[in-house]
């Protein structure tokens, strides 16, 4: 008699979900040198970005309307990625861009299409979890030092007994302003985006038979002024927040598709304001998987709330930041426009604040770590953490200190006491905390500092972007170079570099604000460079990079130098660049 086929695993960590906090996580890890599976049940790496739900990645810059607030470390080399082998914008291209970045890390395996349906505990610590996989029929069970849920609906909770909540707290219970009097179980709802294009002739559209009928603009959440623009579908089309977000997803999904189809109808032929402009349009994709916002939340060492994010987040044991609004969406969602209430409201919030890393692991389960917006906060606070680049920070974060656990045989919430030294990785790595500067070794402290122009001391100031008015920068320009002066021979391991990757424009992908996105990497980055190295008296060529576009450069160098030196030869078409660190180890 046949039987269904089982493979076990042993690793140190298992992260659930590879959207972006997923994928983050995995990433920094595995780099780290932790060896990790990442299991994920759709076909695609991405999550609510992959090409099944097209949404963009929103954070702290507020889609680039906060300048030089972008999120950097591993979510900016995914994104500058993109912009060099995707001009296009192409969501399936964007799907194999991910695909590779996991693929190519050794340390990590891979599960796709593999669904996690179970748990064994020992005691309030896992000892493993087993995973479905559809497509080869497979029982996939991991074993693992450390587990991570990155899955969005928080799908460890149920299965290990780690406490969470799902809806909105009272208002007294944090003392939070924006919320209910009372205590309930709703959310904000899910969405179903689609996407249309232009054509040279007439595009007739006959509406399935079980489509609404929309025939007034008044009966749409955003009135006539919502749906002039139809390019790529309106994030108003939400519903499931008075419903229940997990098991009521496929009754959802039906409704949402309704509307979609709808809407279209009332665009293409009812609306007076729209049809004439759009005859030529047709729809190229519907989105039929929904995506979410809220479901469950873990319940970490620390709860983020409102008014942790309003007074700016500044916890010793920051790991991550956010910046979005407040934006908390009606539960009934499209159906608020019957109750003449708008579909959101959005809360005013600082950018950036400060998330603390006691809301990445579990206040009772001993290795169970999170990221994303299943990560402990209160609702209020979740309705700006859920936005993916604050997600995707959250994930990278989590793996860093995973990865730190694992290498000095601790459980998570005991990295707390080594909370400067994952502080320091992560900067280490390009990651931006808020009023934590970065440390630089003594190498680089001591050295003396020269350049052919500009002061040059700004590369070791700890701060690596623009804050405020304070650039923290060293501008140059091709042939300008800059080098650290050692006294003696001295023997350097490895070089640094952080560059311009122009923070101030918008590198998202997305199919709304087209004309301001970039399609290439941004024209400050340096192109090309080279590292020379002063070698008894003579200068030898260390490496010379001649189509970079990437922020973060990292080389092993492992020479006895007198000097090190830095010089720009070109750019992606600006006529000048900077550095904002430059140092050695």
């Amino acid at each position: 008699m046949n039987k269904l086929k089982e493979e076990n695993h042993e690793v140190d960590l298992c992260v659930v979900g590879g959207g972006m906090s997923g994928i983050c996580a995995a990433l920094s890890a595995a780099r780290h040198g932790a060896k990790v599976i990442l299991m994920h049940d759709r076909p695609v790496w991405g999550g609510n970005a992959s090409s099944e739900c097209r949404v963009h990645i929103c954070g702290a810059d507020r889609h680039n309307i906060l300048k030089d607030l972008r999120e950097t470390g591993t979510l900016e080399e995914i994104r500058l990625d993109n912009l060099y082998r995707n001009p296009n914008r192409n969501f399936s291209v964007w799907d194999t861009l991910l695909y590779e970045k996991i693929l190519s890390e050794k340390n990590i395996i891979p599960l796709l299409n593999c669904s996690c349906l179970d748990a064994k505990m020992n005691g309030n610590v896992i000892d493993s979890v087993k995973g479905w996989q559809l497509t080869t029929q497979i029982f996939h069970t991991v074993h693992a030092d450390i587990f991570a849920d990155c899955s969005g609906d928080g799908i460890l909770a149920p299965l290990t007994g780690a406490e969470c909540r799902i809806g909105r707290e009272a208002r007294d219970e944090y003392g939070e302003s924006i919320a209910p009097e009372k205590a309930d179980k709703k959310t904000m709802g899910m969405t179903c985006l689609f996407q249309s294009r232009e054509y040279d002739s007439p595009q007739i559209f006959e509406p399935p038979y079980w489509a609404l009928t929309y025939e007034s603009c008044d009966e749409l959440p955003q009135g006539a002024q919502g749906h002039k623009w139809w390019k790529m579908g309106y994030w108003w089309v939400e519903l499931g927040g008075e419903h229940d977000s997990i098991h009521d997803t496929e009754l959802m999904r039906d409704e949402l598709l309704k509307i979609v189809h709808g809407l279209w109808d009332h665009i293409k032929n009812r609306c007076p304001l729209c049809s004439k402009k759009a005859r030529n349009w047709a729809i190229e994709w519907i989105q039929f998987l929904p995506a979410k916002r809220e479901s469950r939340r873990f319940m970490g060492a620390h709860v983020l709330t409102q008014n942790d994010i309003e007074s700016e987040g500044k916890f010793e044991d920051i790991v991550a930041y956010g910046g979005w609004t407040m934006d908390d969406h009606h539960p009934a969602g499209f159906n608020a426009v019957k109750l003449n209430a708008p579909p959101t409201i959005f809360h005013k919030s600082p950018s950036p604040y400060g998330i603390p890393y006691g809301c990445l692991y579990s206040r009772n389960i001993e290795n169970l770590m999170f990221a994303g917006r299943n990560a402990s906060c209160t609702h209020a606070a979740m309705s700006s953490t859920r936005v993916m680049g604050t997600c995707s920070v959250m994930g990278q974060a989590l793996g860093t200190a995973a990865a730190l656990a694992i290498k000095k045989n601790i459980n998570p919430p005991q990295v707390a006491s080594h909370i400067d030294l994952l502080q320091q990785t992560l900067l280490k790595d390009d990651a931006y905390l808020p009023w934590v500067p970065q440390s630089f070794s003594p190498l680089t402290v001591n050295a003396q500092l020269r350049a052919s122009v500009n002061d040059p001391e700004p590369v070791r100031d700890g701060t690596n972007r623009p804050v405020e008015e304070d650039t923290h920068r060293w501008p140059c320009g091709s042939g300008d170079w800059i080098e650290y002066d050692f006294d003696q021979p001295t023997m350097i391991r490895e070089l640094s570099l952080i560059m311009d990757s122009g923070l101030d424009k918008d590198v998202a992908l997305s199919r709304l604000y087209e004309g301001e996105q970039l399609t290439a990497p941004p024209e400050v980055i340096p192109k090309g460079f080279h590292i020379d190295g002063l070698i008894s008296g003579e200068w030898h060529r260390l490496k010379k990079v001649e189509n970079n576009c990437q922020r973060l450069y990292r080389a092993r160098v492992q020479k006895k130098l007198t000097k090190i030196r830095f010089t720009l030869d070109s750019t992606w078409g600006a006529d000048r660049s900077c550095l904002y660190a430059f140092y050695v180890e």
